[in-house]
């Protein structure tokens, strides 16, 4: 029997209009052999999750360059706890600077990967990180 593939959904939170890194790391996590669910443009927390449960995808990764990655990457989590969605592994990818990292990790947030990370670290991340 062949292994389920990692289903990943690449989300771009909020009013950030720039979505060429989500689209370049969503083709990545293809060309490594992961499912992708690309979102587009201006999404809300609770649109992502609406899509996340629809896909039933096993990686929320969030594209975010806009700056708001803290306000965005609460509200996610805490929704995500509303809903019991603590299987779903989150990652976060973008303008993240390094002073953040640990907040976001203490969020519950398990990747983050400031722009110009090579796509082989979230790749490996992700699949060392999905059982």
């Amino acid at each position: 029997m062949k292994d389920k593939r990692i289903r990943v959904l690449v989300a771009k939170p909020g009013l950030d209009g720039h979505d060429r890194g989500a689209k370049v790391i969503a083709q990545a996590l293809r060309d490594a052999g992961m499912e992708v669910v690309y979102t587009g443009l201006h999404q809300t927390i609770d649109q992502i999750l609406n899509t996340a449960i629809q896909e039933d995808v096993d990686v929320i990764g969030l594209s975010i360059l806009s700056g708001a990655h803290i306000p965005l990457c609460e509200k996610l989590m805490g929704r995500m706890r509303e809903e019991d969605l603590s299987d779903i592994l989150v990652v976060v990818g973008g303008v993240i600077p390094k002073r953040d990292i640990q907040k976001l990790k203490g969020m519950g947030i398990k990747g983050v990967f400031p722009g110009g990370t090579p796509f082989a670290e979230p790749i490996r991340f992700i699949r060392e990180s999905v059982k």
